[in-house]
C-alpha cells in the first residue's frame, strides 16, 4: 500500500463517520485526530493491509470508546464484487451456515431439580430463529427455575431480544428498550409481545442469566433489559460494553468499516451499557457462573417445595438434595 492509498482510505473513512456515526462531535474529533496521525507519519511504516486495518481500529476505538467501531480488510476471495450472482451466493452460504449452527441454539436441557438450561450464541432475527427459540422455550416452560447462558453470545437483532424476552414475562406488554437513530432523528421502541408461539416460562419464576466479558451487543441488551426491570439475576463477569447498533460501509476495494449509527435508551435507567458493560448482580469468574446460579436455584426450589402443603414433590425434593450433596452442600 502506498501513502496516497492510505491517505485516501482515511479521508473516505472520516467522511463516512461524519455522515453516519451516532455522535457527530465524536466523529469530528476522530477526523481531526486521524488527520493528525497521518501528518505525523503514524501509518508510514505499515505495508500490510491487515495491520493497517488493525491500527485504524485501535485508534477508532481508543478515540471513541466504542467497541462496535472497527475496520475490516477484505480477504483475497472477498474483494469487491458487486455482482448479483456473488451477493446471492454469499447470502445462500450464510443461510446454510446459520441453519447448520441451529441459529446459535446449542443446548436446551432439564437439569436435576427441575431447573431449565438454555445456552445459545447469537440473537438471529425472529424470521430465521423464531421457530427454534419458540421450541426451546416451550420445552423449558414447565421448569421451576431457569438459567440462560449467554457467556459466549456475540449479539445480533434487537427484535430477537424482544421476542425471546416475551417468553420470560407475563402477557402484558413491557417496554424493554428504545433505539435512537441519528440519521433520521428517530426513536424506535421495543416491547414484549402479548402473544407468543408455544408456551411461556412466565414472569414470576426465578431467572438467572450468565455473562462474561465476551457477552456483547444484543446479548448485553437482553441481560441489561431484564435486570433493569427486576426480572433476572445476572451472574458472572461484566460484559463487553457495546450498546451502539450500526452497519457496514464500504470504504474502497480493500476496506470496510462498521459504523454505529444509533444508541440504546433503556426506559428504566434512561441510559445503556456502552463502555461500561452490564454489571452482574453476582460478580464471579465466568467459570464459576453456572455453579453459582444452579446452586442458588436449587436452594430456592428446595425451600419452596419444603413450604408446600400439597404432596407429590418428594421425588424432586430428593433429586435436589442429592444434587446439592454431590456439590458439597449439606442439607437436612
Amino acid at each position: 500500500m502506498d501513502q496516497v492509498f492510505k491517505s485516501n482510505t482515511i479521508k473516505v473513512l472520516t467522511e463516512l463517520l461524519i455522515e453516519n456515526y451516532v455522535f457527530f462531535e465524536t466523529a469530528a474529533h476522530i477526523r481531526n485526530e486521524l488527520t493528525q496521525y497521518l501528518q505525523n507519519s503514524e501509518y508510514d511504516e505499515i505495508d500490510d493491509p491487515i495491520a493497517f486495518a488493525e491500527r485504524l481500529t485501535f485508534h477508532l476505538q481508543s478515540l471513541s470508546k466504542d467497541k462496535h467501531l472497527h475496520i475490516r480488510h477484505f480477504l483475497n476471495d472477498m474483494k469487491e464484487d458487486t455482482s448479483q450472482e456473488q451477493n446471492t451466493s454469499r447470502h445462500e452460504n450464510f443461510m446454510t451456515m446459520v441453519k447448520l449452527d441451529n441459529y446459535g441454539f446449542s443446548k436446551v436441557e432439564r437439569l436435576p431439580g427441575n431447573i431449565g438450561l438454555l445456552e445459545f450464541q447469537g440473537f438471529f432475527e425472529p424470521e430465521l430463529a423464531g421457530e427454534t427459540a419458540s421450541s426451546a422455550m416451550t420445552f423449558l416452560a414447565n421448569a421451576s427455575g431457569l438459567i440462560i447462558d449467554i457467556r459466549n453470545n456475540f449479539g445480533g437483532s434487537p427484535h430477537m431480544v424482544a421476542f425471546l424476552s416475551s417468553y420470560l414475562l407475563e402477557p402484558t406488554p413491557t417496554h424493554l428498550n428504545s433505539l435512537y437513530w441519528r440519521k433520521h432523528d428517530d426513536t424506535h421502541q421495543f416491547w414484549s409481545m402479548p402473544y407468543v408461539p408455544g408456551k411461556r416460562f412466565g414472569g414470576t419464576k426465578p431467572l438467572y442469566i450468565l455473562t462474561s466479558r465476551h457477552t456483547f451487543s444484543a446479548a448485553e441488551e437482553f441481560a441489561y433489559n431484564l435486570q433493569a426491570i427486576g426480572r433476572a439475576t445476572v451472574v458472572g463477569e461484566r460484559t463487553a460494553g457495546g450498546a451502539h447498533p450500526g452497519q457496514m460501509h464500504t470504504i474502497n476495494s480493500q476496506f470496510e468499516v462498521f459504523i454505529p449509527n444509533g444508541r440504546a435508551i433503556n426506559p428504566v435507567t434512561k441510559g445503556n451499557w456502552e463502555g461500561e458493560g452490564v454489571r452482574p448482580d453476582l460478580d464471579v469468574p465466568r467459570e464459576q457462573a453456572f455453579d453459582t446460579a444452579y446452586l442458588a436455584l436449587l436452594e430456592k426450589e428446595l425451600q419452596r417445595l419444603t413450604d408446600q402443603t400439597v404432596g407429590g414433590y418428594e421425588r424432586v425434593v430428593n433429586e435436589i438434595k442429592q444434587t446439592l450433596a454431590q456439590k458439597g452442600v449439606l442439607v437436612s
